[in-house]
Formats: structure tokens, sequence, C-alpha cells
């Protein structure tokens, strides 16, 4: 499973294991699973597709900007703005 943190200024939105997330980065849509190389990127408005297991209809949740981080720790989204 893949660690997931969805954080804005005022608050820790999401913590949670997750099967893939789905981010809205600058230059087009990228899925993170378990594993995924380490990465930084910009994010633009749009939605975050939050699978939580393989197969599952994903949960959209709307932010805007911000930045995304992957590393050997999991996801983690700064947004700007989510919900």
């Amino acid at each position: 499973m893949l660690h997931f943190e969805l954080v804005t200024p005022e608050r820790l939105v999401r913590s949670e294991e997750v099967y893939m997330v789905t981010v809205p980065g600058t230059e087009g849509d990228f899925g993170v699973l378990e594993g995924h190389a380490p990465l930084m990127s910009t994010i633009r408005d749009g939605d975050l597709l939050v699978q939580r297991s393989a197969g599952a209809v994903p949960e959209t949740i709307a932010i805007r900007g911000g930045f995304a981080e992957v590393n050997a720790k999991g996801l983690t989204v700064l947004a700007e703005h989510a919900g």
C-alpha cells in the first residue's frame, strides 16, 4: 500500500494507506503506486483521484495549486486548497 498525505496551509486533510493516487500535474496527470520512483512536481487545479484498493471506484478530491512529492515514505500533496 501507498502512504498518502494531503496537506493544506490550514490542516492535514488526509493521512492514510491507499492503493493508488492520480495527481493533476502541471505537465499532465500522473498515477502513483507503492514503490514509485522519487518525484517532485507542481500541480494544477484539478481533481486528485484516490483508489483505496485495486479496482475500487476512485474518490475525487478537488484541489487548487501546490506541489506533489513522492519519496520512500510515500506521496505527499501540498495543496493551496482542498475540498
